[in-house]
């Protein structure tokens, strides 16, 4: 005669453990749901803290955004003006180099004016270097150097406004 009697005690307890652990499980999800559900007051009052937080770095970054924007287009507008008179620079002394290169009378008032008007662009560079002749035509290399050195005064001070225009905060 076997003695089963162990082995059902053994069974009915292992039924009883998985009982007990499927009400419990049950217990510990509807407390946790519960939980979830209603927070508590310093729950809230922490998510309210971290939402109010959220909030005011939201408006900080659109108005940090806007004065970016704001300086971008100062800074645009100097450029642009910056442009428009070295582009006259340019022009004058192109107007300059073309006049001495077919040797106009120096008598003429337009010669006069131009001469007047580009003297002060004009003299950092004059006798810098000889300017060829022939034939009554002078290529005015002082001319030239004056407006490739004007060139890159240009370019230096239009760089320097993209630095400004473009500087970059960290976040």
């Amino acid at each position: 005669m076997v003695d089963n009697k162990l082995a059902q005690d053994e069974a009915q307890r292992a039924i009883n453990y998985e009982t007990v652990k499927s009400t419990v499980q049950a217990d510990v999800d509807a407390e946790i749901a519960a939980n979830a559900g209603a927070p508590t007051v310093s729950q809230a009052a922490r998510v309210e803290n971290i939402a109010a937080n959220m909030r005011h770095k939201a408006v900080e970054e659109v108005a940090e955004t806007e004065r970016e924007v704001g300086r971008g287009r100062a800074l645009a507008r100097v450029s642009q003006v910056v442009d428009y008179i070295f582009f006259v620079i340019y022009g004058l002394l192109a107007i300059r180099l073309l006049l001495e290169l077919f040797a106009a009378r120096e008598s003429a008032g337009f010669v006069k004016f131009i001469k007047s008007v580009t003297g002060i662009f004009y003299a950092p560079f004059s006798g810098i270097v000889p300017s060829p002749s022939k034939d009554g035509f002078t290529l005015a290399l002082p001319i030239i150097i004056a407006i490739v050195a004007y060139m890159v005064l240009h370019l230096a001070i239009n760089g320097l406004l993209r630095i400004f225009a473009h500087r970059k905060t960290s976040i």
